[in-house]
This record gives structure tokens, sequence and C-alpha cells, in this order.
């Protein structure tokens, strides 16, 4: 047989082809042949008609071998590849083509910009690995219970210094909300959850890890009446905010998905931006959670919203942190080594101080607050002369006293006898 007689068939066609040859040769009808290979009769028609005229290679499709009409041009392909390579080189295949309909006016399915990437090695396939935990499910309802964390990461790439995000995650729907901060403190911890409670409303409960912010390790002690609350524990509990502590980072795994997801998504944005500083990144946040949210928060089971009113809650008195101070008989505490003169007669041996989060301080005795100044010199306090005292030469015990050891006695006697046996 001639090279060009040779036909590729695969074995669905093999299979076609054998039954088709029955029907040529008679030994079998074209009703037959259609239940046999599932087509209707008229297909098969049409099949052994063009088997008669073209061969064995007539059992094929006629498309076969061409260039689908919907095929996109290949300087499209080209482009795409060179903007890949130019300015989304770490982008996955998803953001990527978002990417090209948002700035660039192109518009390709996913999968084709996936293909195209793995054709030219820029993209390799990625396997899943298995859950090894438990999925639990979401909460019923908005503001049930709210997942709270800070993400340490170079957010700016090397633009600018490495700083905090920190955000919470509705649990029933997984609607955002996050700001940044040069560091995870108590501070960062009291504005974050003042902004969001001005925004959203107060949560019925926060579930977040052991991180020193949230959880007082102090040590335990027998004769203390209850047991030690961070600061910021302390201020949700007078909200009525149920805090609940998670054991290990996978139990939230939802928010710490959330930062594996904005590592790569929000780091990428901000650089398509220039964002290089925590006021900028914290203005795109403004603008680009809006619309994070609506693409990938889900409605919750329940409809009611459980998140409480801040109208007539003073958040400023509560978020802040509270210290005890000892009041002395001269009307004045000290606090961070710096001395300060209440100036309201009060009767009372503490106060408490309250340093605000815009780092302002208050001090507060019974609730009320109280005036104050700071005291930029101290007074000074002459020295008193000290009584002079002589010093005798006090009484030398004799050597049979009763505190005396017996080798000092026995040391002693041997000396005066040797000293009488000299004489």
């Amino acid at each position: 047989m001639a090279e060009k007689d040779i036909v590729m068939l695969r074995q669905k066609d093999l299979k076609r082809l054998h039954v088709m040859h029955k029907v040529l040769e008679g030994t079998m009808t074209q009703a037959e042949a259609a239940d046999l290979i599932s087509l209707t009769e008229r297909q098969i028609r049409r099949i052994v008609k063009r088997i008669r005229q073209e061969g064995d290679k007539g059992i094929g499709h006629a498309a076969r071998g061409k260039p689908s009409n919907r095929k996109l041009p290949k300087k499209l392909k080209n482009r795409i590849v060179r903007l890949y390579t130019t300015t989304y080189h770490d982008f996955g295949p998803t953001l990527f083509t978002e990417k090209l309909e948002e700035r660039e006016g192109i518009v390709i399915s996913r999968e084709t910009a996936r293909a195209w990437l793995m054709e030219e090695g820029l993209w390799k396939k990625q396997r899943r690995r298995k859950a090894h935990r438990q999925w639990r499910e979401r909460k019923d309802r908005f503001g049930e219970m709210l997942q709270m964390d800070g993400s340490h990461h170079d957010w700016f790439e090397g633009r600018g210094r490495r700083c905090v995000l920190m955000a919470y995650s509705d649990d029933a729907t997984g609607n955002v909300y996050g700001r940044f901060y040069e560091y995870e403190g108590t501070i960062p911890a009291m504005d974050s959850f003042t902004r969001y409670s001005t925004k959203y409303g107060i949560p019925m409960s926060v579930y977040l890890d052991k991180h020193t912010t949230y959880k007082s390790w102090a040590g335990s002690n027998e004769f203390r009446e209850a047991e030690p609350v961070s600061q910021f524990g302390r201020a949700l509990a007078e909200l009525g905010v149920r805090m609940l502590h998670a054991h290990s980072p996978q139990a939230k795994g939802r928010i710490e998905r959330l930062f594996n997801t904005f590592q790569d998504r929000l780091v990428k944005e901000m650089r398509l931006r220039g964002v290089s500083t925590i006021p900028e990144a914290n203005r795109f946040l403004a603008s680009y959670l809006p619309v994070y949210n609506r693409r990938f928060s889900v409605p919750p089971k329940k409809k009611e919203n459980l998140h409480r009113t801040v109208k007539d809650i003073d958040l400023d008195t509560i978020l802040c942190i509270k210290t005890e101070r000892t009041l002395r008989n001269d009307h004045t505490i000290q606090h961070n080594g710096t001395l300060y003169q209440i100036k309201d007669r009060i009767r009372a041996k503490k106060v408490v101080v309250e340093e605000l989060i815009d780092g302002s301080m208050r001090i507060r005795h019974k609730g009320v607050q109280v005036a104050f100044h700071e005291i930029v010199a101290r007074p000074i306090t002459p020295e008193k002369e000290r009584p002079f005292v002589s010093r005798g030469k006090g009484h030398r015990p004799p050597i049979d006293h009763a505190w005396r050891p017996p080798w000092f006695k026995t040391s002693k006697e041997e000396e005066r006898r040797a000293a009488t046996d000299v004489s």
C-alpha cells in the first residue's frame, strides 16, 4: 500500500468501519447497523455513501485535521504570551485573564490562556493536595461569627517596608474587611475592630488565634481572683463579644486561605498600581474590597443580620488600653515613667489611665474623667544630713563562750600552752 493510502483511524472509527463493511457486503441491514453502533439510519446511509466515494477514510469526520473556524489568530497568541512574560510573569491563568480584560481589553477564556502558557513552558499543571481535616460548615447568619487574624508579609515586594494586614472575614458570607498596619499588636487590633464595627456593627463572636495580643499568657497565681485577660480581650468582653481561640491555623482555615489568595492577587494588584506605602495601600483597599466582596462573598443561609449597632456605644472609651495606677498623697500618679498631677480634688486610692487609639490619654475615677497635666520637671528633694554614729570596738566574747565551736577553743588553748612553755 502506498504511503498516501495510509488512513489513521481511532478505535471508535475502526468499529464503525467494520460494521459498514458488513452493510456493504450485504450481510447486515442498515437498520441493524444503526442499532448496533447507536446511529440513525439516515446517518448510516450518509456514511455508506461516503465510503463508496472516498474509501475507508470516509468513515472519519470531514472536518478532521482542518483548523477550527473559531480558532484564535496566532498573532493574538503571540501578543498574549509577550504580555505575560513582560508584565504578568507570575500571574496565574485566572488572574491573568481578568487583567487582560480589565487593562488590555482582550477577552479570552481561562483555559485557553492556560493551554497557551503551558505550550510555551510558562505554566505547569499544579496538583491539588487532598484535605486531611474535616470541613466545618459555615455559620447561618451574617455577624454570627467573625474570623480575625494578622498576616505578616512583604506586601510591597521591596518597594516599601514590611507590614501586617489585619483582616476580618465573616464566617457565614465570606465578606472581607482589612487594613494595613506596621505591626500586629493591641492598638492595631483595636483600631481595625473599631473601624469594622463602625462600618458593619458589633459581631456576636470573634474567632482568632492565641497571639499575645488576643490571649494573655500571664502565669497562674493561686491568689488571683480571676483569670488574666489581654487588653483586647477585656475590650471585647465589655462589648459583649464572645472570644473564641483556635488551637491551630487549620482550625481557622477560611481566613488562612484568604491570606493565601491576597498574598497572590492583592500583591500583584498593588504592584500594577505602584502602591508602596501603608496609607496608599489602605486607600487602595477601600476601593478593592467592595469589588472583591461582590464577586466572592456568598449569601448566608438565613437573612438576619446579627451585628449590633454602635449608635449608643462610646467605642473610644472601651477600645483603649486601660491601666490602674495608685494615687499618691500629693495627687500625682506615675505612668510610663512620667508624672501626672491630678487637678480635681478626689478621694481615691486608685485611678484608671486610658490610652486611646489616637495616642491621647485620659484619667478616670469611677467612670468620671478628671483633669490632669504632665509634670515636666520633678521637684528636687533636698538631701538630709546623716547623723554621725561612732563605731566602737565592740564586745569580744571569751574563748569558752557557748557559741564558740570546739575546734576554736582547742586551737586557742594550744596557742596559750605553747606561749607558756616558751616563757
